[in-house]
C-alpha cells in the first residue's frame, strides 16, 4: 500500500496539469502541486521500505539487480517531480512552466517502467510474496 498512493497521486497530478492545460481553470494546477507534494512524500517513506526489502534480496541474482534499477529508477521519478514542484513554488497560483510540465510528464512515463519492475519483482519472482522465490525467474517479456 505505500507504493500504491505516491503513485497514483503523482499520476493524478499529471491528470490535473493536462486538466488545467485544457481548460485553463486555477484550481487545476494547484491540486497538481498538493498531489505533487504528498506524491513526493510518500514516494519518500516507500523507498525506506523498498531499500530494506532489497536488502534482504539474495546477491548476485536477477531480482537484486531488477530491483535496483526499479529502486533507483524510483528515485529518479521522486527527484522529476520534486523539482517540478519546486520550479511552480515561485509562480502565482502554482502556475507550471513548460520545464516543470516536462519534468512531471516525464516522471510519470518513467514511473510506469518502474511500476512494471515492481510487478515483475513481486508476480514473476515473488519477492516478498513468497518463502519460495524464484529470484533467478526469466523476464515475463521471455515468453
Amino acid at each position: 500500500m505505500l507504493i500504491v498512493f505516491p503513485l497514483g497521486l503523482l499520476a493524478t497530478s499529471v491528470i490535473f496539469d493536462i486538466l488545467y492545460l485544457i481548460t485553463d481553470r486555477t484550481g487545476f494546477q494547484i491540486a497538481a502541486a498538493y498531489a505533487i507534494a504528498a506524491g513526493v512524500i510518500g514516494g519518500l517513506f516507500a523507498a525506506l521500505f523498498g531499500a530494506i526489502d532489497w536488502r534482504a534480496i539474495p546477491a548476485g541474482t536477477r531480482a537484486k539487480r531488477v530491483g535496483a534499477v526499479h529502486g533507483l529508477g524510483n528515485v529518479v521519478v521522486v527527484l522529476l517531480f520534486a523539482v517540478s514542484w519546486l520550479l511552480r513554488l515561485g509562480a502565482d497560483n502554482w502556475e507550471p512552466s513548460a520545464g516543470a510540465l516536462i519534468l512531471s510528464f516525464v516522471g510519470v512515463i518513467l514511473a510506469l517502467f518502474t511500476a512494471w519492475l515492481g510487478g515483475e519483482l513481486v508476480e514473476r519472482l515473488g519477492i516478498g510474496v513468497s518463502a519460495n522465490a524464484a529470484v533467478d525467474a526469466p523476464s515475463s517479456l521471455s515468453h
